[in-house]
């Protein structure tokens, strides 16, 4: 797969059955449908759902920053502002092939998610730890 932002190939990052597509020059991340939704979830976070839910629903954001194209498809993908404060800019592709994550705005989402949803015993922020651990964030 090609990067949306920088053009360079971008290796897959497999983790139980789960393959994200990662840009070593950007450090941006592709989320096919539903990979974000099927990680988190496997690690039985309570309260993800919702979280998900707004990211789907979030209205388009006001900005002069460049559409970029959807990986998959070639259309112009549409931009969300996602979370709390500071508002993540995320790119999300309109036909719902995926999510792009520019290079930090993993480690943005991982610390919002700490502190909106809870994990059941077993997998305390095992997700979460995950996130960090592969995308090098503290």
């Amino acid at each position: 797969m090609i990067c949306p932002v920088c053009k360079s190939d971008m290796i897959v990052v497999e983790y139980r059955d789960i393959e994200l597509d990662y840009c070593t020059e950007c450090q941006g991340v592709w989320f096919d449908s539903g990979e974000l939704e099927l990680m988190l979830n496997s690690y039985h976070t309570e309260g993800i759902e919702k979280y998900l839910e707004d990211i789907k629903n979030a209205p388009d954001a006001q900005t002069k920053e460049k559409r970029r194209k959807c990986p998959v498809c070639g259309r112009k993908m549409g931009k969300k502002a996602i979370g709390g404060q500071p508002r993540i800019l995320i790119d999300t592709c309109e036909e719902e092939h995926g999510l792009w994550f520019d290079g930090g705005e993993i480690d943005q989402l991982r610390g919002q998610i700490v502190g909106k949803t809870k994990t059941i015993s077993g997998t305390e922020n095992e997700a979460i730890s995950f996130l960090g651990e592969l995308f090098n964030t503290p």
